[in-house]
């Protein structure tokens, strides 16, 4: 893919402004794996799911795990490919098929990642996620005309440290941006 495409979002994050009423988006933040002329590709990394986790994922692929990684959270990435696994990390970043996506990120979805993590020898900082977000030529930057994203540098913290229902209003506030400032009518001067 082209990685020098004018006005790239790679390795950024799309915050949700609170006007945006799609289920699978509402008060989400996404951080965005490749963004090409031809459409971006992001997860989301504030939706965990409520009923799935390590074990249920390392059972269902016949992976052995180590009972300190069964709890391990899934997260829901989006309503792309919601049967696919997709993994992003801190390093090391090079495993089979990985896609770099900054400097200390990359996102890859083959097994040989997903055998690591279950018995503790997989990289340091992750999220699993089932699903992707997605979108075709132009489509992400009429929807950021639109007032429906915010966008912003991404911190690793924020993906990796911060409890998750804390990181759309964190991801704001370095934006300068207090949440309870924003409604759900948005002006336009």
């Amino acid at each position: 893919m082209d990685s020098h495409y004018p006005g790239s979002l790679k390795g950024q994050f799309l915050i949700a402004m609170p006007t945006l009423m799609d289920p699978n988006f509402s008060m989400t933040i996404t951080y965005i794996c490749e963004h090409t002329a031809g459409g971006a590709l992001g997860l989301v990394i504030n939706r965990v799911h409520p009923s799935l986790c390590g074990k249920d994922l390392f059972e269902e692929l016949k992976i052995p795990y180590i009972p300190q990684f069964q709890s391990i959270p899934i997260h829901i990435g989006g309503p792309v490919h919601m049967g696919e696994v997709f993994i992003l990390h801190g390093q090391p970043l090079d495993w089979e098929g990985s896609l770099g996506v900054s400097a200390g990120l990359a996102l890859s979805n083959t097994r040989d990642i997903l055998e690591a993590i279950a018995v503790g020898r997989g990289p340091q900082s992750f999220i699993i996620a089932l699903g992707c977000a997605g979108w075709g030529a132009d489509q992400l930057e009429g929807e950021i005309k639109a007032n429906t994203w915010l966008t912003s540098p991404a911190l690793e913290d924020i993906i990796f440290e911060l409890p998750v229902e804390e990181r759309w209003a964190k991801a704001l506030e370095q934006l300068g941006i207090d949440p309870a400032w924003l409604s759900g009518t948005a002006g336009h001067a």
